[in-house]
């Protein structure tokens, strides 16, 4: 039912090796979210970045547009069950920031701030990954308002939840500290291939 609901393909052993276990794939883009779409005004719009970093950052959207460009092709999956193979995404890498604010030798995890109050957080050596990506596009196009315009964080080896839209900054601490999600009772570390959906 969740293949014929999402537009899902089935049968095709060339990429059953690409979707984690109790996921189903999908041409489609499902639009899952808590609340309401923000509305972001780009002439006031900053990303931070603080906490335990030696240089803290708050850039303009036109600063962030600045930065070095890059394009990740990568899976993503959602803790809903689908898996959505080959998504291109085109943004800043996360490198860029962390090369910029430069966290201190304490700094372990990293706590995603969005819009209305949403979080998500990864140990910085997650979030320290060559696809990772702050991402303002989505296959050649800006991200539309209800998958995260006009910045979200791209995590594709975790559920897709850790991917949180609306980003507006990156909290770098010395502690682990729960999401939003996280918590409501989904898994700290969210892994799709171990089906870390719920704490236990």
């Amino acid at each position: 039912m969740i293949e014929r609901l999402f537009g899902g393909k089935e049968g095709d052993p060339s990429v059953a090796a690409r979707i984690p276990p109790g996921q189903y794939l999908t041409d489609k883009f499902p639009v899952l979210h808590y609340g309401s779409v923000p509305r972001t005004d780009l002439a006031t719009w900053t990303l931070r970045a603080w906490g335990q970093v030696e240089n803290p950052l708050s850039l303009t959207w036109e600063e962030y547009r600045a930065l070095p460009r890059k394009t990740v092709t990568t899976d993503i999956h959602c803790v809903t069950r689908w898996s959505k193979l080959d998504t291109v995404w085109e943004g800043v890498a996360i490198q860029e920031i962390l090369r910029l604010a430069r966290p201190t030798a304490a700094a372990t995890h990293v706590l995603a701030h969005c819009e209305q109050g949403y979080s998500a957080n990864l140990p910085l050596a997650v979030l320290d990954d060559d696809d990772v990506l702050l991402a303002d596009t989505f296959g050649g196009q800006p991200l539309e308002p209800e998958h995260g315009w006009p910045l979200r964080l791209l995590v594709p080896k975790r559920y897709f939840w850790k991917s949180a839209k609306w980003l507006r900054g990156l909290e770098f601490l010395d502690h682990d500290e729960l999401g939003f999600w996280e918590r409501y009772g989904y898994s700290n570390s969210a892994d799709p291939w171990r089906e870390e959906r719920y704490s236990e």
